[in-house]
């Protein structure tokens, strides 16, 4: 699906793109998703040379799901001396924060076709094999702690 596209980001920045196609729930359960996207990369980065590319402008791209992908893998790849460092990572509308689902954004994307606030509660539930029963009570927010509401507040808020 994304083949087009990667085709034009190659040729307009004169860049080697890869592609991770890794695979999807529920068939393939969490964390399958992320342990082929952290895989692929460390191979690519650990290889990047033979494909004449420099490991020291390596930057990782997703959207959607695949954004939120890619801030768990460059996560994983922070602390590591085995590799070089990311040059950057670039996150398109990913799912990052399911403490607070009446932020701001939320209220003001809820209607957006493809991304309606429940749509995307119940897709990230199906991708962590969870019951969507609870989506009532997570829109509410009481499946987060007070104690964690009150010490995320600070970065979580729509201050």
């Amino acid at each position: 699906a994304y083949e087009r596209t990667c085709r034009y980001f190659a040729r307009k920045s004169n860049s080697v793109v890869v592609s991770v196609g890794y695979r999807l729930a529920p068939k393939h359960p969490y964390p399958t998703q992320f342990e082929d996207c952290l895989t692929a990369t460390i191979h690519f980065m650990r290889t990047a040379q033979d494909y004449g590319v420099d490991p020291s402008r390596i930057i990782i791209c997703g959207d959607s799901s695949g954004g939120t992908l890619t801030a768990a893998v460059a996560q994983a790849l922070v602390n590591r001396r085995d590799l070089p460092k990311l040059r950057a990572q670039i996150l398109i509308y990913p799912f990052l924060q399911c403490v607070d689902f009446n932020l701001p954004s939320y209220q003001q994307n809820e209607g957006v076709p493809i991304l309606l606030k429940e749509r995307t509660l119940a897709l990230g539930l199906k991708y962590l094999n969870k019951d969507l029963s609870v989506m009532e009570a997570i829109f509410k927010g009481c499946h987060i702690p007070e104690d964690l509401q009150l010490k995320y507040q600070k970065w979580v808020s729509p201050d």
